[in-house]
């Protein structure tokens, strides 16, 4: 039996711990989508302020959806109704004991909106959803609507863009 000296030992793992090799190049795509127009969603459904409450709240169960964008006659956005805003109304309606009635959208929707530029990035929007209790902003481009982004499509963009390096 060949008796082994602790150099012996320390230059044999030291030798493969050092040992490398030559590195892969590591690739990055660059050309990920990262604005939030590659993960809004475009096709919206829309209340208006005239439209009853009753009738939204239909429409969110319809769609399975938790809010929406309110819009003027010629499409300019003017406030978000949600779930919780229809839960004012059948709440009122029980304090005051009168059946759920056709009260509209302007009188419970919220009008003091956060939303995001089109050209903003998912990053920007994840910042903005940490910093506020929101669910979801309307996204603009130049001023009018042009669609929504929600939580759960920055989550998307997240798995999307895991493994991804920005900047240097």
């Amino acid at each position: 039996m060949k008796s082994i000296t602790l150099g012996e030992i320390n230059d044999t793992i030291m030798g493969i711990k050092s040992f490398q090799g030559k590195r892969a190049e590591t690739k990055i795509d660059t050309s990920a989508p990262i604005k939030v127009s590659d993960y809004m969603t475009k096709k919206l459904i829309t209340f208006h302020p005239d439209q009853p409450v009753i009738e939204v709240m239909d429409a969110l169960i319809k769609h399975k959806i938790t809010g929406g964008p309110v819009v003027s006659e010629d499409g300019e956005l003017v406030g978000i109704i949600s779930d919780a805003d229809c839960m004012k109304q059948i709440s009122e309606s029980r304090y005051f004991n009168m059946p759920v009635s056709s009260e509209t959208v302007s009188k419970y929707m919220s009008t003091n909106l956060d939303t995001m530029d089109i050209n903003e990035t998912v990053f920007d929007a994840a910042t903005k959803f940490h910093q506020t209790s929101h669910r979801r902003f309307p996204v603009l481009e130049n001023g009018k609507l042009c669609g929504m982004i929600s939580r759960k499509d920055i989550l998307i963009a997240g798995l999307k863009l895991q493994g991804q390096r920005w900047g240097n």
